[in-house]
């Protein structure tokens, strides 16, 4: 895997590598442990990027549809941006594409707590779409 193919599975596959050699050069100066977890944590950063935009995605669907009277322009960019910016993490990293679906419904709790929040409105438990619609740039519920 290349660094530049798919971020996230290099940074796990380097802190692997590092790991493996740490127990070839236990006298070396180079601290491979500590190395390869911070080669890892900004593999785990995009993870972290991809559930942080997800929930402000949903959160915002959230209010757009529960919210109609309050719908604007303003909204929908904010939408738009994170739905390109995720999409962005997803080019760097495809290894994470899965990931998305996998954490939908944590990235909803958080998006609806969020939404919540901010407008008082009760919302469904569960996520009313699926990953496809969430990420869909002409979807708005």
């Amino acid at each position: 895997m290349s660094y530049a193919d798919d971020f996230y599975a290099w940074t796990q596959q380097q802190a692997d590598a590092l790991r493996r050699q740490a127990r070839h050069d236990a006298g070396n100066e180079i601290d491979w442990e500590n190395l390869a977890e911070e080669i890892e944590s900004l593999g785990k950063r995009d993870r972290r990027e991809v559930r942080s935009r997800l929930a402000l995605i949903l959160q915002h669907l959230l209010k757009w549809k529960y919210q109609p009277e309050r719908q604007s322009r303003d909204w929908r960019n904010s939408i738009r941006t994170q739905r390109r910016d995720l999409s962005y993490v997803i080019e760097d990293s495809p290894s994470l594409r899965p990931y998305q679906a996998e954490i939908l419904t944590e990235a909803y709790a958080d998006g609806r707590r969020e939404a919540l929040e901010e407008t008082g409105i009760r919302m469904p438990e569960d996520c009313p779409w699926t990953i496809e619609q969430v990420l869909d740039p002409d979807f708005l519920p």
